[in-house]
């Protein structure tokens, strides 16, 4: 399997459709730029819909990869290692920030258990039934997964993918349930921006103390020698020092760039993964969003490498989409405006080329036959009046 092959399975956007939703900006009611953001956001969906207009964000899904990370173990997360799985109960008992608001939303929940290091007994079977391994490797001292591990993430990546185009979701929000998956993610952008372990080296969403910091910036670190000889093949790569969720998390991502089905990234994981992805295909990215900014120095350089902006910066260090979904009413606000705000009638535009005509009249009015040419201004003029007869 090569991964570079999805650059010719990726198709760029039709410049023809992001050119029509455009000049249908220009013809509304409401003047061009007056919604700000939401005018860009309308024509990435027009452009990843190909429709004009937009059609409306419905059957959104939350999608969860979660997995554990060998270097958890060395003391790099405010969480114990081995138990993403207490992430994942919390997700399904409708406990944690994501199931709030997902639930709130109408958003339903889908989570993949592509590594978990837990008695699959634990959890449910259409949440365990996908595992690759149990945990990913310490990628500190050796690879997080074999080849054949890697392909098989990546291919379970991409059958969710097809999964939910083929059941017709419209939009997904992406996030991750994992415990030492930031210092992967950090390691998975460092590598590919060239840069060293302090530069991308967070505070893994969880609090950590300076004590806990100093030791994910080694486990990096020493994780990114191992990761510079694969830097050319980016399935190594995922194997080499990223690991089964997130290995799928690429697959997803790249098979929803295939299938057009528009995706929210969340924080530091979904970035990672997707900075991989554009690695494999230059044109993956315009079917992404990113939602937010998690805070994490990692994300803030993956993200102005694909030149995506972030939507929002609430401070939401939480992880699981939770920033991402929050990202989600204004992509529906978006939609819905884009949509359903009116045009303008065509002989409120034809021929207008200045504010105000040669007589002081506004530009494109047309006095009735007999009639007073309108005033201009606050208050109205009084025609001098005539004098007394003497």
């Amino acid at each position: 399997m090569n991964l570079d092959d999805f650059s010719d399975l990726i198709e760029r956007p039709d410049s023809g459709v992001r050119r029509d939703a455009e000049e249908r900006r220009e013809r509304l009611a409401v003047p061009p730029g007056a919604l700000g953001r939401l005018d860009e956001l309308g024509e990435w969906l027009s452009a990843a819909q190909s429709a004009v207009p937009v059609r409306p964000v419905d059957n959104v899904r939350v999608v969860l990869f979660a997995g554990d990370h060998g270097v958890a173990g060395l003391g790099v997360s405010a969480r114990p290692a081995g138990s993403a799985h207490l992430l994942v109960r919390s997700v399904l008992d409708g406990e944690s920030p994501v199931a709030v608001l997902a639930r709130r939303f109408g958003a339903p929940v889908r989570i993949i258990d592509a590594g978990l290091d837990c008695d699959p007994a634990l959890l449910p079977d259409e949440v365990v039934r996908h595992r690759v391994r149990r945990g990913s490797g310490r990628i500190d001292i050796e690879d997080a997964l074999t080849a054949e591990e890697a392909e098989q993430a990546v291919r379970l990546g991409m059958a969710i993918a097809d999964d939910e185009a083929d059941s017709g979701t419209g939009l997904v929000v992406l996030g991750d349930l994992s415990v030492g998956g930031t210092t992967a993610a950090a390691t998975l952008i460092a590598a590919l921006c060239g840069t060293d372990a302090s530069v991308v080296t967070g505070r893994g969403g969880a609090a950590i103390d300076d004590l806990v910091w100093m030791r994910k910036c080694a486990a990096i670190r020493d994780a990114l020698r191992r990761a510079r000889p694969v830097l050319g093949d980016q399935l190594e790569l995922l194997a080499a020092v990223g690991g089964a969720d997130l290995a799928a998390m690429t697959g997803f991502l790249l098979q929803c760039a295939v299938r057009k089905l528009p995706v929210i990234l969340d924080g530091v994981v979904s970035a990672a993964c997707a900075l991989v992805g554009q690695r494999a295909a230059f044109r993956a990215p315009e079917s992404w969003l990113a939602g937010q900014i998690s805070g994490e120095p990692a994300q803030a350089k993956a993200l102005d490498r694909m030149a995506l902006t972030p939507l929002l910066d609430q401070g939401v260090t939480v992880g699981e989409g939770t920033g991402a979904l929050l990202a989600l009413p204004l992509v529906q606000a978006a939609a819905a405006l884009a949509a359903e705000l009116p045009e303008l009638a065509p002989e409120a535009t034809d021929g207008v080329e200045d504010a105000t005509g040669t007589d002081g009249v506004a530009a494109g009015a047309v006095a009735a036959p007999g009639a007073q040419a309108p005033v201009l201004g606050a208050h109205a003029v009084e025609p001098p009046a005539e004098e007394p007869p003497a």
